[in-house]
């Protein structure tokens, strides 16, 4: 225990938000006195934020490499979020135990579960038989990864609170300082935030104090015999909510911004899946239930004198007169107001966002921009915009690829986590990307054989790209697996690889018309099986293209996009 912890942890847990972070100041300044005595100070080149799938994940590889790392974890275990969450325990990642082949790499296609490692022993498939398994096979799975991989992580260990401290000697230029409850603080040069998002998002209205949230309400269907109930959210966790008290209510009202968008339609794994979308049948079959569109800042919650929730409208609150003491309901004026009849209670299911809390402002982790607000503004390398050696993993780091890939999830993430492990590996110790050479005679042979089999470029589509780099008089090929698409102009630098003699990226896109408003996604000729009509396919198919130098590209969000030059579009991808 070092000279402030007596008085730390005293104070902590009866002091104010104000006195903490006092406390936390005082304490950086004491300890920034000492900051030589690394006995008293510890540091570790790498410190990961989060026990989680992603930081897990992160850890193995700096571990494979014989990194100085460690991670943190609040928790008295891994994987702490799947202990909670989902809340009906049923989880919506495909675990396909049985694809009809011993290909380990074509398999993890569709295993949307296991993270990556060298042990056989931690694939998902052991761990549960169910297709949609319960997640406290996650929770078992996640404990063992930690522990049959000796992965160095600090249980109880709640990182509170994160600042800078320049250097011109760090890596950086600067260490990152992190405190605990226990006002130990801990030095590094790299922070890999693998924290996910955590904090319930949540709309201040008139009467939300009336509204349940997801992560607390009760997940007893008996609790909700002949009630009437709103919820309010569009999302999976509303579904499942919905699901598990379906045959029990008298009517369940969904209110969102937006519509329905299903994840088999749109082919974003984060939409509806089908497996929670019961009340589509019963609102679509005239079965009481109801889907309605609104903005929730616009709403209003009455409660009357027996308990019951009604809906009214922030209009009919704003100018009512001072002297009433009721509010106006709209079915007050309007005779056929859709949610008319009150209800018993109201629920939120709004997701996630990530904490933001824990950052000083002299770290400069700053806020994603529209629909991406909720995750922290981050480059398309998954470091922050303004900070540099600070990353985010997992989740949190889907800003990336909010709605067209699948990096917010176990099955995505997992090869962004290794995308950053090996930029780190280029940047601090001079490790080049991994590749192999072959001879040109290869390179067919080679590119069929990654489109067939690759589970990072099938999963990661349209971010994570091969890159064929063509020796000189185009004898040879040097191929690079599962760039990250949005810095291929830094390639170069970013691999240590030089591009002499032309390149080829290979990647796998779905067709432009795949998705949208009042597309038909099974009409009749979806399919292309003719190599000349490649280019009209709609399905998940491979993408050639050849450019005779680096293209520098513009950015999309956080998406590099490709110039058009040159695409090669094979049949289509029906594995």
């Amino acid at each position: 225990m070092n000279r402030f912890d007596t008085f730390a942890t005293t104070m902590l847990p009866s002091a104010s938000k104000c006195v903490q972070e006092l406390l936390l100041t005082f304490a950086f300044s004491l300890a920034s006195t000492w900051a030589d005595d690394l006995s008293m100070f510890p540091y570790h080149d790498y410190c990961i934020i989060g026990a989680g799938p992603s930081g897990l994940q992160m850890a193995y590889f700096l571990q494979h490499a014989s990194r100085d790392y460690v991670v943190f974890e609040r928790s008295h275990m891994p994987g702490r979020f799947f202990a909670l969450y989902p809340r009906h325990r049923k989880l919506i990642s495909i675990n396909k135990r049985y694809t009809g082949k011993a290909n380990r790499e074509f398999n993890l296609r569709h295993d949307w579960n296991s993270l990556i490692s060298h042990d056989s022993r931690l694939l998902f498939r052991h761990y549960s038989p169910d297709y949609f398994p319960d997640a406290g096979a996650m929770v078992r799975y996640l404990k063992d990864f930690a522990s049959l991989l000796h992965l160095q992580v600090h249980y109880n260990t709640s990182i509170i609170h994160v600042t800078l401290e320049k250097d011109p000697k760090a890596w950086n230029g600067h260490y990152f300082i992190l405190t605990d409850q226990n006002a130990q603080l801990y030095k590094c040069s790299v922070l890999l935030v693998a924290t996910g998002t955590w904090v319930p998002h949540k709309v201040n209205f008139p009467g939300s104090e009336y509204v349940e949230g997801y992560e607390s309400v009760s997940v007893d269907p008996e609790d909700f015999v002949g009630q009437s109930v709103l919820i309010l959210g569009r999302g999976n966790s509303a579904f499942e909510t919905a699901e598990n008290i379906l045959g029990v209510t008298n009517f369940i009202h969904m209110v969102s911004r937006s519509r329905v968008r299903l994840s088999w339609a749109t082919h974003y794994v984060g939409d509806l899946r089908a497996i929670n979308n019961g009340l589509l049948d019963t609102y679509q079959l005239k079965s009481l239930d109801g889907l309605l569109e609104g903005d929730l800042e616009d709403l209003v919650l009455v409660k009357d004198k027996k308990g019951k929730l009604h809906i009214t409208l922030r209009f009919y609150l704003e100018n009512r007169n001072s002297s009433e003491e009721s509010v106006t309901l709209p079915q007050d004026e309007l005779d056929n107001f859709a949610t008319r009849a009150p209800y018993d209670r109201a629920i939120r299911c709004l997701g996630w966002k990530f904490d933001f809390s824990i950052f000083n402002k002299s770290v400069g982790l700053m806020h994603g921009k529209g629909s991406k607000k909720k995750y922290p503004l981050i480059k398309p390398s998954y470091e922050a915009k303004a900070t540099r050696g600070l990353f985010i993993l997992g989740t949190a780091s889907h800003s990336v690829d909010f709605r067209k890939s699948a990096g917010g999830f176990i099955h995505g993430f997992r090869y962004t986590a290794r995308v950053v492990h090996r930029l780190l590996e280029v940047r601090h110790h001079g490790i080049p990307w991994p590749s192999s050479t072959h001879p040109i005679i290869q390179l067919t042979n080679s590119i069929v054989k990654r489109v067939n089999e690759a589970s990072g470029l099938y999963q990661m589509f349209t971010v994570l790209a091969d890159v064929i780099l063509l020796k000189e008089n185009a004898t040879e090929f040097e191929y690079l697996e599962e760039f990250p698409v949005g810095v291929l102009q830094d390639l170069e630098w970013r691999t240590g690889r030089k591009v002499q003699n032309g390149l080829f990226v290979i990647m796998m896109e779905y067709g432009r018309n795949f998705s949208g408003p009042d597309k038909d996604v099974f009409y009749y000729n979806r399919a292309v099986g003719e190599a000349q009509h490649a280019w009209q396919s709609n399905f998940l198919h491979p993408v050639i293209y050849y450019y005779k130098r680096l293209p520098t590209g513009k950015y999309s969000d956080s998406v590099l996009l490709l110039p058009p030059i040159r695409a090669f579009h094979n049949d289509e991808m029906v594995r």
